[in-house]
């Protein structure tokens, strides 16, 4: 025999049933964009090394360790499979134009790239959900992006999500906070461990993001870039909390939150959990005014944000929230193969109109008993059973058997009839997700 040949470490098959909860969580998704009015955006999963240095930024940990980055051997190109999404958007936004008629409102999700390693949510292929807002100044539209969110939560019957937020300010602000910054980290430099070390000079702000517990006093006591805020940044963060707050939307400021990538300012944010451990956050994003320009794009401010799929889905199963499974509405019973090519007609015409219909198929030991097929039927979860008998087809008719009522009622009908039946049954029942 061949060698079996396994996914890639971290890379994960995702199987029935579970891929039904992942399609659950896509129809919400896609229900509440368009409410929002959010248009869907599909980015290519490779793009030019370049886009993500350029905008992610050199001294983050995804460009320097995370990135799965290798030279293309047919032309020479350094590509890398996308780590986020973001950077993406806006290269497409730019390249394009969207922007020549007015501001854009644009979502996506689909699979990132990161080589980490592999633990409960976190993944080397991991996907995203994000939603980007571009060419708007304003914090109306920070918050409408909270809102968003927050009404996503809503819909997934999750209730242990909490909102923090902070502001970064502009870049001159920034760089006196800098200053301070970095005087104060070096007056404790002993405290230091090697990653904040390694950024004392040239990404300072991301020592505030550090989870080393050690370090915890030395950052706690380092200035607060909220006391370097100028009048419009702070003016500009007011007026997001007091849409949050007329919204009744709870948060808390954190002043440490920093997020870790280079092109954000203003507001960022974060929605967290305590349920899921060490990987808490399950929504993040702010506003990166400067990120378009750092591509190649005429200057235009924008904000997002991103979710991570696999942890919202733990989450949601740490929560018990009750997600219904994809079931066929009936399963064909068919005792003699001779009975197939009606059968098979007749489910088309019922899928046709509307219902989900399973056939009941031969195997290498062909199509089983018939108490055999019935167990089948009933652990596809069908609402009923449609018995394709000998006796019932040379009368034009089909057998049709409650699976789920606990009456296990039988009746007949005529093959001619199905349709409406079927019209019947798809107007009484509750509507698939």
């Amino acid at each position: 025999m061949a060698e079996k040949i396994s996914a890639v470490k971290g890379m994960n098959d995702i199987l029935p049933p579970d891929s039904a909860r992942w399609e659950w969580l896509e129809a919400i998704v896609r229900d509440l964009m368009g409410r929002y009015a959010y248009r869907n955006i599909r980015t290519p999963i490779l793009e030019q090394t370049a886009l993500f240095v350029r905008g992610i930024g050199e001294v983050t940990d995804i460009v320097e360790k995370e990135m799965y980055s290798f030279e293309d051997k047919l032309n020479g190109e350094a590509l890398t499979l996308r780590p986020e999404n973001t950077a993406s958007v806006v290269r497409a936004v730019t390249e394009h134009s969207l922007l020549y008629d007015g501001g854009k409102r644009l979502w996506y999700m689909g699979p990132m790239f990161r080589h980490e390693r592999p633990q409960r949510g976190r993944y080397r292929q991991f996907h995203q959900i994000g939603a980007e807002a571009l060419g708007f100044a304003g914090p109306d539209v920070d918050a409408e992006l909270i809102l968003l969110a927050s009404a996503l939560w809503k819909a997934l019957g999750l209730t242990d999500v909490r909102l923090e937020l902070n502001s970064l300010g502009q870049p001159a602000e920034r760089a006196l906070h800098r200053t301070q910054l970095i005087a104060h980290f070096e007056q404790h430099a002993d405290k230091l461990d090697e990653d904040g070390k390694r950024r004392l000079h040239s990404n300072p702000l991301r020592i505030l993001d550090t989870k080393n517990p050690a370090m915890k006093e030395v950052v706690e006591s380092a200035p607060r870039l909220m006391d370097f805020l100028g009048e419009a940044s702070l003016a500009h963060f007011n007026g997001l909390r007091a849409i949050l707050d007329a919204n009744g939307i709870g948060y808390t400021i954190n002043p440490r939150l920093v997020r870790g990538l280079d092109y954000y300012n203003l507001s960022v944010f974060e929605f967290v959990t305590d349920r899921l451990g060490s990987q808490g956050t399950v929504c993040a994003g702010g506003r990166y005014d400067d990120l378009i320009v750092q591509i190649g794009g005429k200057p235009a401010p924008a904000v997002g944000w991103a979710l991570g799929v696999e942890r919202v889905l733990e989450l949601v199963k740490e929560q018990g929230t009750p997600i219904p499974l994809p079931v066929p509405d009936v399963y064909a019973v068919v005792p003699d193969a001779a009975a197939m090519p009606v059968a098979l007609r007749t489910l088309q015409q019922l899928r046709d109109a509307g219902l989900r219909a399973q056939m009941h198929a031969a195997t290498a030991d062909g199509l089983g008993s018939f108490k055999s097929q019935f167990k089948k039927a009933d652990a596809s979860g069908a609402a009923h059973a449609l018995v394709f008998g000998a006796d019932e087809l040379a009368r034009g008719e089909v057998t049709v058997k409650s699976l789920r009522d606990g009456s296990g009622a039988q009746t007949t009908r005529a093959l001619t009839d199905l349709a409406a039946w079927a019209a019947t049954l798809q107007s009484s029942a509750p509507q698939h997700s």
